[in-house]
C-alpha cells in the first residue's frame, strides 16, 4: 500500500510532462535598415582631425570691413596694429580677398576691473616687543607691528579681441584677447593698443 503511495506522485509528474504547453513561441521579424545606414561611415561619431594652422599664410578683413573705432582708437589705429601683429605671425594681407585663407576681426571696448592693493602699516602700538624711541631718545621697550590695509579699487582697462575665421568653411579657427590700460594720451594709447595685440597673439598658432 505504502508503495502504491510513493509511485503516485511520480505517476502524476509523469503526467504533467506529457501534457501540451499552453505557451508558444513567437518572434517578431527584424525590422529593415534605416535608408541612411547605407550612406558609409558616419565621421561625426569620430574625433575632429587636428587643424593644420600651417596652411593659413594670408589674410583679408572678415565681410570686407575694417574693425570698428572707439573714441579710444580710432579704426585705421585698430587696423594697423592688428595687421602688423598678423605679419609676425607669418600671416600676409591677401592680394585677392576672394581667395584668402583666414577672415580677420578685432574690437576694442571698455570694461570694469576690480583691484585690490595690501599695504602693510607699521604700527608702534599694536602687538611685538621691541626698542622704542621719542624725539630721539631710547625710552625702553616699546610695541611695534604691521598691520595689513586692503584698499580695494575700479580701473577702466581696454580689451583687445582679435578672432580668425576659415575663409573657406566661415568655421571660426582662433580668438584671444589681452588688455591694456586706458589712460594716457594719444602717443600711449598707440603703443598700449600694440603691446596689447601682441599679447593676443602670443598664442597664434596654437601649439
Amino acid at each position: 500500500m505504502n508503495r502504491r503511495l510513493a509511485l503516485l506522485p511520480l505517476c502524476l509528474a509523469l503526467a504533467a510532462c506529457q501534457s501540451p504547453n499552453p505557451y508558444t513561441a513567437v518572434s517578431a521579424a527584424i525590422p529593415p535598415a534605416p535608408p541612411q545606414a547605407n550612406s558609409g561611415i558616419d565621421m561625426s561619431a569620430y574625433p575632429a582631425a587636428p587643424r593644420d594652422f600651417g596652411r593659413y599664410r594670408n589674410w583679408t578683413w572678415l565681410n570686407n570691413q575694417l574693425p570698428p573705432g572707439t573714441q579710444w582708437a580710432d579704426s585705421a589705429q585698430v587696423a594697423e596694429a592688428v595687421s602688423n601683429g598678423l605679419d609676425q605671425r607669418g600671416l600676409r594681407p591677401s592680394r585677392n580677398p576672394q581667395a584668402a585663407d583666414l577672415s580677420v576681426s578685432a574690437d576694442t571696448h571698455t570694461e570694469t576691473r576690480i583691484r585690490q592693493v595690501r599695504d602693510d602699516y607699521y604700527d608702534p602700538y599694536y602687538g611685538g616687543a621691541g626698542v622704542g624711541y621719542y624725539n630721539g631718545y631710547r625710552n625702553g621697550y616699546g610695541g611695534y607691528a604691521s598691520v595689513p590695509i586692503v584698499r580695494t579699487y575700479q580701473e577702466q582697462v581696454v580689451v583687445v579681441r582679435i578672432s580668425l575665421f576659415d575663409a573657406r568653411s566661415g568655421q571660426p579657427v582662433w580668438s584671444a584677447s589681452a588688455e591694456t590700460g586706458s589712460g594716457g594720451d594719444q602717443s600711449d594709447r598707440a603703443k598700449a593698443l600694440r603691446q596689447a595685440v601682441q599679447r593676443a597673439l602670443t598664442a597664434y598658432p596654437p601649439s
